[in-house]
């Protein structure tokens, strides 16, 4: 697998709750296996859900602690403000996609719609 993937929060959801497709739980799989990365923000989003129980944290900490994490540093800040500066997108969704663009990551997705705008940005989506 050459590319590399920034995997959001609605992928990591899905993945823990069984529901990515059957014909694509393979590739996505083998992203965790070799290219798990994500954002700072989808951390935060996945631990930050207030009906979370302990277990269900511990279990997600779990499962994040093989996750490489990508936090905000000037780099990023600068292209999630460039990008927040053109296009009508959530502060999260800036900054997963500035961090995208500054690490040359493809976004792993079903929310294509929060970053389809953004010129330059590749986007995989296992349920289309």
């Amino acid at each position: 697998m050459d590319n590399k993937y920034l995997i959001d929060t609605n992928i990591i959801i899905y993945y823990l709750n069984n529901n990515i497709p059957d014909k694509e739980i393979d590739k996505i799989e083998k992203i965790f296996e070799v290219s798990f990365n994500i954002s700072t923000i989808s951390k935060i989003e996945v631990l930050g859900w207030h009906r979370i129980t302990r277990t269900e944290k511990k279990r997600i900490e779990n499962f994040l602690d093989n996750a490489k994490i990508f936090y905000l540093d000037k780099a990023v800040e600068l292209k999630a403000i460039s990008i927040k500066q053109k296009f009508k997108i959530a502060t999260p969704d800036t900054i997963i996609s500035a961090t995208a663009l500054e690490n040359n990551f493809i976004i792993v997705t079903r929310n294509e719609a929060d970053f389809v705008k953004i010129k330059g940005l590749k986007i995989y989506n296992p349920f289309k």
